[in-house]
């Protein structure tokens, strides 16, 4: 159920593997191949199974893609992980790309020749992603090419498929009965003259269904395909062995469910116009559809997408209830925390066991979000740094611990990001926090006309350190779902988030500032969006946030100078109001530093 601390992957690894994929090539009359992070599903978090990329290269972060030819290889990843990459990969066998200033295409043009042939597997490629390829390297006179997994191929020890049973999730947390969401999805695709819709994505699947399984860590999905059609009825591929009695009779007999291999043969079936999601489905299902001449492929956004992540009242309700649980953990941990580490003696791993011991005492907790970031010092400075036993360090007083951590409640999923002042407060540090903290606040405090999506806004949070000549290379915060993944689209609050924000739906805050070799800093809090209200004296409404998280922002590293009289006010309300709704839930220790760690800001 939670985090182990082995390491998954060496550097050491790579070179050898890369070599067998290199013959594997040769014998396909290969020139290149791709090994994408992305599973069937492409999902962000994969099963040990679908971990192709880390065991070719090395790398374990959540997002990336490989490509290989005779006599060159690289990884392409985003900012996120420009360190951890440089720690896992051997930088003598792979190259590192970086997204967006450099590009799959250019760099595949400049290894290859005219008449080359690169290969990929249809199942992990979106006909987005290679379309797009495609166009760019057709102009060099380089083709795609579609195989089956040449990894898979030479992974001699690949584990098996997931096989976790399925479960229902009860209608009272999920606030809408399945029947009731597939009629009205049936309906919408009736109107739009379609027949069916074909969904790839296990979460679509499960909020549809209302059911939840633990085939991927950390994330509460069973790994299948699903038709929906026009008349509310669904055809569910996945092993009939997830399927138990009461799965069964939950679902009921407008839900047939039938094995993985049956896909191919049920899409040959359809007719009519079908719809399917360009950016998330595999290629090989869009190849199926386009050569069954019965149907019309309509490219069209998994329609329940959107409804996913529009919450209900009672998923609302459930997630209030999950922070509030949560919050609660947080605090006997911090108040452990504040007493312990000052003293030395603690490494990393010491901090992530005590934070999940204090979260496994609350109600409803099924498992952790995603692996506990835990980074003191220049560790904080790795963005998504996982700690392993091979590196694991002492949390040293003086040093800044950055903590990025979450649950996943039957009620609700939490993530939330403090970074703390081990002992005295590392003077260099206190700046920098004390502007990431205005730009967090500033996006609390934010008003904004519908219409609006999360790159109309990222730069809010940015502003405070845009003027220091600082930044930070991720986006402000992600969407996040409930009792689904941690990491939930189409909302964000980012340059690439273009879904206009609606009423129900959660994004995390999260700003930050990371300097190498020295500290990181992220402060977090998910955000709930707001109904339209008109602001007195205004004459439009105005979309607004509420915030989730109830946990202590730690003071001692805020300059109050930096602050104006506004936030000022906001970060003492919201402390008075961390510490009202957390002070019966925990241990009289607790309460007293609950006390000092939520004290109104002097100074």
């Amino acid at each position: 159920m939670y985090q182990d601390f082995a390491r998954r992957t060496t550097p050491e690894t790579g070179p050898a593997r890369l070599a067998a994929l290199r013959e594997a090539m040769a014998r396909e009359a290969l020139d290149g191949f791709l090994v994408p992070r992305a599973d069937a599903h492409q999902g962000e978090t994969v099963a040990p199974r679908d971990e192709r990329l880390a065991w070719l290269t090395g790398f374990t972060g959540s997002a990336g893609i490989a490509a290989a030819t005779a006599d060159r290889a690289v990884v392409f990843v985003d900012g996120r992980y420009r360190l951890q990459v440089a720690a896992e990969v051997d930088g003598a066998a792979f190259e590192v790309g970086h997204i967006p200033k450099e590009k799959l295409s250019d760099w595949l043009a400049g290894a290859l020749s005219a008449g080359a042939r690169v290969g990929f597997d249809p199942w992990l490629h979106t006909t987005g992603q290679i379309e797009a390829l495609e166009k760019a390297l057709g102009e060099q006179g380089i083709a795609l090419v579609r195989t089956t997994n040449l990894v898979d191929r030479i992974w001699t020890d690949q584990p098996p498929p997931p096989a976790a049973p399925a479960r229902v999730h009860p209608e009272r947390f999920a606030g809408r009965s399945s029947a009731d969401k597939r009629a009205e999805l049936g309906r919408a695709l009736a109107d739009k003259g379609l027949a069916a819709a074909v969904l790839t994505l296990p979460d679509s699947i499960a909020w549809l269904l209302n059911i939840r399984g633990a085939d991927i860590p950390r994330t509460p999905v069973m790994l299948a395909f699903a038709i929906l059609r026009a008349d509310g009825g669904v055809s569910l591929f996945c092993d009939p062995a997830k399927i138990g009695e009461a799965v069964r009779a939950h679902l009921g007999a407008d839900v047939e469910v039938e094995p993985p291999d049956a896909l191919g043969s049920a899409l040959d079936a359809l007719a009519g116009r079908v719809a399917l999601d360009r950016d998330a489905a595999p290629v090989w299902i869009a190849d199926r559809l386009a050569a069954t001449e019965a149907v019309e492929r309509v490219w069209m956004r998994d329609p329940c997408i959107l409804p996913k992540a529009t919450k209900t009242e009672a998923e609302l309700a459930g997630a209030r209830a999950a922070h509030l649980r949560d919050g609660a953990a947080m605090a006997e941990f911090l108040a452990w925390l504040d007493r312990t580490a000052p003293d030395g003696g603690l490494t990393e791993i010491d901090v992530v066991r005590r934070l999940e011991a204090a979260r496994r005492g609350t109600g409803l907790l099924q498992d952790i979000a995603f692996d506990t970031i835990c980074g003191a010092g220049s560790d904080g400075a790795i963005v998504h740094y996982r700690v392993s036993e091979a590196t694991d360090r002492p949390v040293r007083p003086g040093e800044l611990l950055l903590v990025d951590s979450g649950g996943q409640y039957a009620d609700g999923t939490t993530d939330i990001t403090r970074t703390l002042a081990v002992g005295t407060a590392d003077a260099a540090a206190i700046r920098p926090f004390t502007l990431v903290l205005k730009g967090m606040i500033a996006m609390s405090r934010l008003r904004w006309p519908e219409g609006l999506a999360g790159r109309d806004l990222d730069a809010i949070a940015r502003v405070a350190l845009w003027r220091a000549g600082l930044d930070y290379d991720h986006g402000t915060g992600h969407g996040v779902g409930s009792f689904l993944g941690v990491h939930e689209g189409p909302q964000g609050l980012s340059r690439r988030s273009t879904e206009p924000l609606r009423p129900g739906m959660i994004v995390s805050n999260e700003p930050g500032y990371y300097r190498e070799g020295a500290f990181g800093i992220r402060i977090e809090n998910l955000l709930a969006v707001t109904p339209p209200e008109t602001p007195e004296g205004g004459d439009r409404p105005m979309l607004g946030f509420e915030t989730l998280t109830l946990v202590p922002i730690d003071t001692r590293l805020v300059d109050p100078a930096l602050l104006d009289a506004d936030e000022r006010a906001w970060l003492d309300d919201y402390h008075a109001r961390v510490r009202a709704a957390l002070e019966p839930l925990v241990e009289a220790g607790t309460r007293d530093w609950l006390a000092r760690a939520c004290a109104p800001l002097v100074g």
